[in-house]
């Protein structure tokens, strides 16, 4: 097998097979370039995949396999983790269909938390469908933060841009609710070192945006920003931490304020996507930080009204798997670097 620093074994969850995460996965690998980079697995059914690819019109030629022993790097596998068969109905939202995500997922996960694939690349998924007394997360890293190490942050990547999620899955009446000087000092902490091991970032600078219009205006419109968001900041940026606000969200991204940090921290879901997804145009990823494993995904859903006719954009897809690789490498020369530092201060010692 190839050394993983020359081709790492990318594990993918198939999401919902009703949806376009099919077409995204089997277009991007229908680039043989990206078999250089790494070595997929999809954890689905080799004759499932291989009906969509017929479904879809699609080239890309597919490896069945029964275990991950029998992976072959340079091959697009297809892992079974199911061998019944059930209908798929594209656009459809169907609680069998969903079942069988989480089927998909839950085993990738599985396979990553023992270290047979190296990262984790995740198709979307209905998080209304997939819902059961065996699984009932709002999605995806909720479950990921309960089965991984570490404390899970959604962190939305595309270029030099990149946004923090304080709350993610909450509703919005609730988010008051959340935001505590812990909560915050936890993110901010992820933030700054996902920066720092995961980007290469040496002295990252963090911007957070306030909860209320214009920043609660001094306590006139809320007072999250004076009694909580303000101080934590100050105790946090005495301590050495590059953080700056509470900013204005309305202006902040307008004004492309945004360019001058290395990342910016968000209050709740819309406030941090929406002007996410604004400048990304469809070629974001959302990077599951702060955990011990590496998990992407792209920035969409699961498109039911262009599923099954061979449209889809798989650029926010191909995005989330060069991020996934280039992450794993960058962990490890920042493991590697810092475990030499370590080594080097104990000669002094």
């Amino acid at each position: 097998m190839v050394k993983k620093a020359e081709n790492i074994i990318v594990g993918i969850s198939v999401g919902d097979l009703n949806g376009i995460g099919s077409e995204v996965i089997l277009k991007t690998f229908e680039d043989t370039r990206m078999l250089e980079l790494c070595t997929p697995v999809i954890f689905a059914n080799v004759k499932i995949i291989s009906f969509l690819k017929r479904e879809l019109e699609l080239t890309a030629a597919i490896h069945g396999i029964d275990s991950l022993d029998q992976l072959v790097v340079g091959k697009i596998n297809v892992l079974n983790v199911w061998r019944e068969g059930f209908d798929v109905a594209f656009g459809k939202n169907d609680e069998v269909v969903g079942s069988y995500a989480i089927k998909s997922f839950v085993a990738a996960t599985k396979a990553l938390k023992e270290g047979k694939v190296d990262v984790l690349v995740t198709a979307p998924i209905n998080k209304y469908n997939i819902q059961s007394d065996a699984f009932a997360f709002p999605g995806h890293t909720d479950y990921l933060d309960k089965e991984l190490n570490g404390k899970a942050l959604m962190f939305m990547v595309h270029d030099d841009l990149r946004v923090g999620l304080l709350t993610d899955h909450v509703p919005v009446n609730e988010v008051a609710q959340h935001l505590t000087e812990k909560l915050l000092t936890e993110k901010l902490q992820t933030i700054i070192h996902t920066l720092k091991q995961d980007f290469e970032i040496e002295k990252p600078k963090v911007a957070v945006l306030g909860l209320n219009p214009h920043s609660g205006d001094n306590g006139v419109i809320g007072n999250e920003e004076e009694n909580i968001i303000k101080p934590t900041l100050k105790k946090l940026f005495e301590a050495g931490n590059m953080v700056f606000g509470p900013f204005p969200a309305d202006g902040f991204f307008g004004s492309a304020q945004y360019e001058k940090y290395d990342a910016v921290l968000a209050m709740y879901h819309d406030q941090g996507l929406i002007p996410f997804k604004t400048i990304s145009f469809g070629n974001g990823v959302n990077y599951t930080a702060g955990l011990d494993k590496i998990r992407t995904s792209p920035d969409h859903g699961t498109a039911y009204d262009i599923a099954g006719k061979g449209i889809a954009n798989h650029e926010s897809f191909k995005e989330a798997v060069y991020q996934a690789i280039d992450i794993f490498h960058r962990r490890n020369d920042y493991q590697e670097l810092t475990k030499n530092q370590l080594k080097t201060k104990q000669k002094q010692l």
